[in-house]
C-alpha cells in the first residue's frame, strides 16, 4: 500500500479503556496510530498482515477492530467477510485510501460498522473508535454510573459520593472497565488483557496490587465497598455485596 500522509489535524484523547486490534501494513501508521490509541487509554494489538490479523481476531476478544483494506496476506475485506461468516460481531472500522460510493458500499456489505477515508485526522479516528466501543457495550452516553460512582469517559474524570478522585491512567482504565461490566465477575486474565496490553513482563500480582490501590482511593471517598473479590474467579463491581 502506498504510504501517503494519511494523518492530518490536531490530536485529542476521548478515552475509552478497551481492547482494540489495529491491522495496517504501514509501519509509520502502526507507530503513529498505535501510540495515539494507547495514549487515549486503549489496549492495542497491532498487526501488519491480513493473515496474522485474522488469527488475532479469532483468538482474542476485542471491543473493536480498526482494519485497513489493502493488506498483504489477505486483504481487509476478505478478513472482514471471514470474521462475519464465522459469527464474529466485533465492531469494525475500515480504513481506505479509496473514496467512491462503490467502495463504501462494498465495505458496508462486507460487514463494516464504519468507514474512514485516508487522509484522516487522528481526532476523528479516536472519536469513531470511541463510538464503536460504546456500541459494543450498548451505550450511547459518555457517563457510566454504578451506585455513587460516576465516570465521565469523555473527560476521563471519576467521582464517588460527589468527591472527585485523582487516578493514575491505569487506575482510571481499571475503574472504567470494571464499571462497564458492573455486576459481572471479571477475571484477572481479562483485566490483564484489556488494561495491560498483553505485557508479557507483568508481575503475577500486578492486578491484585492495582485493585488494592484503587480500593484505597474509592474508600477515601466512601468507605462502603464497591469492588468485591470472588475468590478463585476475579472481581466484581457492584454497590452492594454480591
Amino acid at each position: 500500500m502506498a504510504d501517503a500522509s494519511p494523518v492530518v489535524g490536531r490530536l485529542s484523547y476521548p478515552s475509552f479503556s478497551m481492547r482494540l486490534l489495529f491491522v495496517e501494513d504501514s509501519k509509520r501508521l502502526q507507530q503513529t496510530v498505535g501510540t495515539a490509541l494507547r495514549r487515549a487509554g486503549f489496549a492495542v494489538d497491532v498487526s501488519g498482515d491480513g493473515t496474522e490479523g485474522l488469527w488475532l481476531a479469532e483468538t482474542n476478544e476485542y471491543d473493536a477492530i480498526v482494519l485497513d483494506i489493502m493488506l498483504p496476506g489477505i486483504d481487509g475485506l476478505a478478513l472482514l467477510r471471514r470474521l462475519r461468516e464465522r459469527g464474529s460481531n466485533t465492531h469494525v472500522l475500515l480504513l481506505t485510501a479509496r473514496d467512491t460510493v462503490a467502495d463504501r458500499v462494498q465495505g458496508l456489505h462486507a460487514g463494516a460498522d464504519d468507514y474512514l477515508v485516508k487522509p484522516f485526522a487522528l481526532e476523528e479516528l479516536l472519536a469513531r473508535v470511541h463510538a464503536l466501543c460504546r456500541r459494543a457495550y450498548d451505550s450511547k452516553h459518555s457517563r457510566v454510573i454504578v451506585g455513587d460512582l460516576e465516570i465521565d469517559t469523555a473527560t476521563r474524570t471519576v467521582t464517588r459520593a460527589g468527591h472527585p478522585l485523582t487516578l493514575q491512567a491505569r487506575e482510571y482504565a481499571l475503574t472504567e472497565y470494571l464499571a462497564r461490566r458492573a455486576g459481572h465477575v471479571v477475571s484477572r486474565t481479562e483485566i490483564e488483557a484489556h488494561i495491560y496490553d498483553g505485557d508479557a513482563g507483568l508481575m503475577s500480582n500486578v492486578v491484585d496490587s492495582a485493585i488494592c490501590a484503587l480500593r484505597r482511593k474509592l474508600h477515601a471517598a466512601n468507605p462502603e465497598p464497591i469492588i468485591h473479590t470472588r475468590r478463585g474467579l476475579g472481581y466484581v463491581m457492584t454497590p452492594s455485596a454480591p
